[in-house]
């Protein structure tokens, strides 16, 4: 399994798990219990790397100082292998919860000196948790002896770079936050709003050699990793990276710490306190030397997503060099105490981001007072405006604010990036495209109709300081409007052609050919099909030759990065220079979305970098390899885990047989296509039965024949039949003497006897003799959809779809099998032909489908501009008129008592008549 999948089945599994135990709190358990199986193997491999053998690892234990310490010098911890989680795992069911409550206990006793801030309490709330999973302790030993077989096979060494790990953690957390309702927000920023201020910051920061970042709010610490993520790839090495995270509850400290070892970063490079960031600022130090270890914080970068609007107290607050110069938050809102928190621990070139309430914005009172000292002071560099319902348990809009200490420009870009996202379950969700057209923005700092505006210090000044984005941003869609005299006398307006402006540039001939001057300023259309137009256009054919030509070479160019150095690429930098060739390929050709072009890079990406990721972590011939389809089953009422088959490790078996068993899936394809035919021939015979034959014939629900029943009544037709062939056939049979059976063949020369096979004395077997009956019967034709036609129709059907079903399954396991059998045996250049097919050709159809439809919306966009006013409003009156006469016209034609004929009288005056 690639490391989505392996997530997927986690979450799965322990979702069932879980029973009535809240999200919000399972998540420590399984997570807590992740953190320490990454803790266990990780000591064993230090061991192992440092010449211990397996078996000289059974003898590690705490009595042994001197392995204490030198694991603890390595590590910063120590674990016997009593309490190694492989230790648990190898116990089977005589595993214990104590063991687990010994094991954390002596975790805790054996934390390196100068790691204490680092692990210190770190399974405090797994610790206290564990009596929740159970009332006994027999029934806390099964829960947990289910987790640990849960998570055992998470992989954990060197060789995956914690990649999986990180990820398999940040897909729980972010599952666990989506089912966590408001307490969401206490752990967990969306992976997409991270991500975007990731790609901010790291582009700040991209020719740093040495960084160090902060989170005053860090939950699960993931905007930080994110960030780190982001910064290192324009890095040397991710160790130059130091983290500073503050965070007020502890058991999402504890998470924070957690996320942020298990990503491989250094202990001495994670700086962590548990601690009212409003209350308790950094400066840090030792409790044991408080003015010797004194260290102020000034970092480089600053990342938060605080509680919003939450109650504070801001008394004594004013001297508090946070907010000297700029004022103090209400009691009532912390909002701007955090961003000045923020902002003081920046350096002076440095970038911090914020997740903030639209209220900051434009709310008055001291707020208003901050807000105009920020503008005044030239700290606010950004302002972006996110869609609604982005945050797990609030559907509140945010945005995104961006500062620096120094900058060179003094305008102010602002962002309305509230349209720009998918929808996914209740919430909406940032795309790929939308984060880097958001990014995008920020590097060019230009203004972009209905999107963005650079806004110079003196319109915010005019506006009072308020920010608020509408005031600067126009993104609402344009309303629809209606030219009278268009809609009294027809043709369209040349001012609403003309809003097509951008096509018209870029097609200069296509608007005369697609409209002629009826009346100035109005024109009609020269051609009712508008498609045929366009498609015939010089220029049209020009743009879409220019657009091809982009991308010649294309599939090439991917081939030799993603396929000829599969083993070797940096997946995140790859999928960067891949996005930066296709902005390149594309800067020239107008009209066609680049954005759109992108975002199908990134939807293709998963599948890609997920198979990439298997080849470079098993090799080149995990393509060859095929899994065992599990699929869950009910038996006896239970739920069983069992074979289906077989699927592709990395080769889909459809692909390898459109490729190489093309005229087995064909025969297959054509079996299966009749029996869908036959399904449909049913439904014609079950609408021309009468109620009484729905009875006999078909189930209660009557959405299918029954074959028995059919066969009963086709029997007694069949019996029924009576020809003069049969009746003389069945005059036969009833002769026993072979002399008379001879005299009587003999006798009746219009039956043709030669059809059958005849026994060696001249005569026919009795089972000869029905079979020619039978066929005789079959032959016979019934008036079409009479009943009788319709049973022996049926009943054929029936036959046929009995022998096809069998076909079809044995044909589709001898594919299966053979499919099976050609992946395992496939040739490197036939691998390379199924990993273009897989990789890159969805990516080059979405590619090549770009213009056309953008073409496709530009000729609906011109037909509903005719049908517009196609009709005028005379046309409109005239049908009105008639339509009201011919009714009229029909109520004379009624008849009534006086009071209904007084009140026809008085509609006919309504509708115009007399």
């Amino acid at each position: 399994m690639n490391k989505q999948q392996l997530a997927k089945k986690i979450w799965e599994s322990a979702n069932k798990m879980r029973s009535k135990i809240e999200a919000s709190e399972y998540k420590d358990y399984i997570l807590g219990f992740i953190f320490y199986k990454f803790l266990s193997d990780r000591e064993e491999d230090f061991l192992l790397k440092n010449d211990f053998a397996e078996e000289d690892i059974k003898s590690v234990n705490e009595e042994d100082a001197e392995i204490v310490e030198f694991v603890q010098s390595g590590l910063g911890y120590f674990i016997s292998y009593e309490n190694l989680f492989s230790t648990w795992i190898s116990e089977g069911h005589d595993f214990d919860i104590a063991n687990v409550r010994d094991a954390l206990s002596a975790f805790s006793r054996l934390i390196g000196t100068n790691y204490k801030r680092v692990f210190e309490g770190i399974f405090q709330t797994l610790e206290t948790g564990l009596s929740n999973l159970g009332s006994t302790a027999k029934e806390q030993s099964k829960a947990v002896r289910d987790l640990l077989y849960l998570i055992k096979d998470i992989p954990m060494d060197d060789k995956q770079d914690y990649d999986v790990l990180g990820f398999i953690y940040e897909y729980l957390i972010s599952n666990f936050a989506a089912n966590a309702g408001k307490k969401a927000g206490e752990f967990y920023t969306p992976h997409e709003v991270s991500l975007l201020m990731s790609e901010i910051i790291a582009d700040h920061l991209k020719d740093r050699s040495e960084i160090k970042i902060y989170d005053p709010c860090s939950g699960s610490g993931s905007l930080l990793i994110n960030i780190g993520k982001s910064v290192s790839k324009h890095m040397d090495s991710k160790d130059n990276i130091k983290y500073y995270a503050q965070e007020l509850k502890k058991n999402t400290y504890n998470l924070t710490r957690m996320n942020l070892v298990m990503r491989g970063i250094l202990p001495d490079n994670i700086k962590v306190r548990n601690g009212d960031t409003l209350e308790e600022d950094w400066p840090d130090f030792e409790d044991s030397d408080p003015v010797g270890t004194y260290e102020p914080l000034y970092v480089d970068a600053v990342t938060s997503n605080p509680p919003y609007s939450q109650k504070w107290d801001p008394t004594d607050k004013g001297n508090d060099p946070r907010y000297a110069d700029y004022g103090t938050a209400p009691k009532g809102k912390a909002d701007y105490a955090f961003l000045l928190h923020d902002l003081y621990h920046i350096k002076p070139d440095g970038i911090m981001t914020i997740v903030l309430p639209h209220g900051v914005l434009f709310r008055g009172g001291e707020e208003g007072t901050i807000r105009k000292n920020l503008i005044e002071k030239n700290k606010i560099d950004a302002i972006i405006g996110l869609p609604a319902n982005i945050f797990f348990g609030t559907g509140i809009p945010t945005i995104i604010m961006v500062l620096k200490q120094k900058r060179e420009n003094t305008d102010t870009l602002i962002i309305d990036a509230s349209k720009g996202f998918i929808k996914e379950g209740k919430n909406n969700k940032l795309r790929a495209c939308d984060i880097r057209k958001i990014v995008d923005a920020i590097k060019n700092r230009k203004d972009i109709d209905k999107y963005c505006k650079v806004v110079s210090r003196d319109e915010i000044r005019a506006n009072d300081y308020n920010l608020n984005i509408p005031r600067y941003v126009d993104s609402s869609e344009k309303t629809e409007s209606y030219d009278i005299y268009a809609s009294m006398f027809g043709g369209i307006p040349n001012s609403e052609i003309n809003e097509y402006e951008e096509f018209w540039n870029v097609f200069p001939s296509l608007k005369d050919e697609l409209f002629q001057s009826n009346k100035e300023p109005y024109s009609t259309l020269k051609s009712e099909d508008v498609k045929c137009v366009i498609k015939n256009n010089k220029v049209v054919k020009t743009f879409m030759n220019e657009y091809k030509n982009a991308f010649n070479g294309f599939e090439d160019y991917l081939k030799s990065i993603l396929i000829d150095g599969v083993e070797t690429l940096n997946i995140a930098k790859t999928e960067e220079i891949i996005s930066s060739e296709i902005f390149n390929r594309l800067k020239n050709i107008p009209l066609i979305n680049q954005y759109e072009a992108y975002q199908y890079l990134n939807d293709e990406w998963n599948t890609i970098s997920g198979d990439i990721e298997i080849i470079q972590t098993e090799g080149f011939d995990a393509t060859k390899v095929v899994d065992p389809n599990m699929v869950i089953k009910k038996k006896d009422n239970k739920e069983v885990e069992v074979q289906e088959g077989w699927i592709g490790h990395i080769l889909p078996f459809s692909l390898v047989q459109d490729s190489y068993l093309k005229d087995e899936v064909q025969e297959l394809r054509k079996k299966e296509s009749r029996l869908s035919e036959i399904n449909a021939e049913y439904g014609d015979f079950m609408d021309s039965l009468s109620d009484d034959d729905k009875q006999r014939l078909l189930n209660d629900d009557n959405t299918a024949f029954v074959a028995k029943e059919v066969g009963v009544v086709y029997k007694e037709i069949l019996n029924d039949i009576k020809t003069p062939e049969i009746k003389i056939l069945q005059s036969y049979l009833e002769i026993s003497k072979t002399s008379d059976k001879r005299d009587f063949i003999a006798n009746h020369s219009e039956i043709d006897w030669n059809v059958m096979d005849s026994c060696k004395n001249g005569t026919y077997g009795k089972t000869v003799v029905n079979k020619y009956i039978d066929s005789i019967k079959s032959k016979v034709v019934f008036t079409e959809r009479s009943y009788e036609d319709i049973v022996v129709s049926v009943n054929k059907l029936i036959e046929e779809e009995k022998k096809l079903k069998k076909e079809v399954k044995e044909k589709a396991y001898t594919l299966h099998k053979k499919t099976k059998d050609i992946i395992e045996n496939l040739s490197h250049e036939k691998i390379v032909n199924v990993l273009k097919l897989k990789w890159f050709e969805p990516l080059m159809n979405s590619f090549n489908d770009l213009p056309i439809k953008l073409l496709s919306d530009f000729e609906s966009k011109i037909d509903e501009l005719s049908k517009k006013y196609e009709t005028t409003y005379s046309d409109l009156e005239q049908e009105i008129s008639k339509t009201e006469k011919s009714l009229t016209l029909m109520l004379d034609d009624l008849e009534g008592n006086d009071f209904d004929m007084l009140g026809l009288e008085e509609f006919k005056t309504l509708l115009g008549g007399k």
